[in-house]
């Protein structure tokens, strides 16, 4: 036999987590906002972040390896990306979802073993916990991780708002809408279009305040339910976005009829996600973030375009269509 060549992509992906833990770690501490005033050298970033100088710099140099951090005459500060997205006094902050991967999808990922094996949730649920009813109590924290999701769904709602004919419509729906980011980006794209966002009455001043800082309050709307208690508001084209993967097979079935029934004759229906492609082959990021449903939730996980196809189908939609958005979202529109 001949020589074999090094396995690496196996080495690789085994070593991936350590990137991830060191950019986590990095927000965690606040080194990006410490870094966005002025460069610094390394003993002054490590006393300021109240680092051991034993392994400070090493910490510092695989940022910069990385492409977080840029380094000159031995002076470190932000890329461009890092000092936009993860400075925490900037509104482009997406910190926020950053910081709560840190605290609870690393340690709760680190149990998929279990979850593979017992099928059940592998976070605050396994102990009786509910995150979502402490956040939901909790007004201050509830507004800045509603924060967080809006910066880091910014491009997918861009995205949308030229990825459909919106010409055609008049009034949209969304669905799970928290702070509003995506009826607001709709609104000032299409000034000829009202919109509703739709979600628990809690986030009802959290959607309030940010419509309210764009001027848009004339043209969007919040109405407080549960979509699985309460009929969907009517509207020409509904939107769901990262809401069925949440639920398992049955519940996603009653939510797409629900959309049906609120919908007119040619309205339609945006369900976008992290779609796996249909041969389940290419998109291994979405993929893995099934693996995080099943973490996260007692049955969600993502699917297939062709998947929400067939329940669109089931649902009565006599048409569908799917499209990438962007990044990792993927779109099916159902029509009536």
């Amino acid at each position: 036999m001949g020589v074999q060549p090094a396995p690496d992509r196996i080495m690789d992906l085994s070593l991936a987590f350590f990137g991830s833990k060191a950019l986590l770690s990095a927000v965690e501490l606040g080194l990006f906002t410490e870094l966005a005033d002025e460069s610094l050298d390394a003993g002054t970033l490590q006393q300021r972040l109240g680092l051991h100088p034993r392994a400070s710099r090493d910490f510092f140099d695989a940022l910069v390896a990385m492409g977080m951090l840029e380094r000159e005459e031995g002076l470190y500060r932000n890329s461009a990306e890092t000092d936009l997205y993860l400075d925490r006094g900037k509104p482009s902050y997406i910190g926020g979802w950053l910081e709560m991967t840190n605290d609870r999808l690393y340690p709760f990922y680190g149990r998929l073993t279990e979850g593979l094996r017992s099928g059940e949730p592998q976070n605050e649920a396994k102990t009786g916990e509910d995150f979502w009813g402490v956040l939901y109590q909790d007004s201050s924290r509830l507004r800045q991780f509603s924060s967080a999701m809006t910066a880091a769904s910014m491009g997918t709602a861009k995205a949308l708002t030229c990825r459909f004919p919106w010409a055609n419509y008049r009034t949209f729906l969304d669905v799970g809408t928290a702070q509003g980011n995506l009826p607001v980006q709709l609104a000032l794209a299409h000034e000829h279009l009202t919109g509703t966002g739709f979600d628990l009455p809690v986030l009802a001043p959290i959607f309030a305040d940010y419509v309210t800082s764009f001027g848009l309050n004339d043209r969007l709307r919040f109405i407080t339910g549960d979509f699985f208690i309460d009929s969907l508001p009517k509207a020409d084209v509904l939107v769901m976005g990262n809401i069925l993967g949440d639920w398992n097979l049955a519940e996603r079935n009653v939510l797409l009829a629900k959309a049906y029934e609120a919908l007119p004759e040619g309205g339609a229906l945006i369900v976008y996600e992290q779609l796996i492609d249909d041969d389940r082959r290419e998109r291994a990021v979405n993929l893995l973030v099934s693996l995080l449903m099943l973490i996260e939730t007692p049955g969600g996980s993502c699917y297939t375009a062709a998947d929400c196809q067939s329940w669109m189908a089931e649902a009565g939609f006599k048409k569908t269509t799917t499209e990438h958005v962007t990044g990792l979202d993927w779109m099916v529109v159902g029509f009536k």
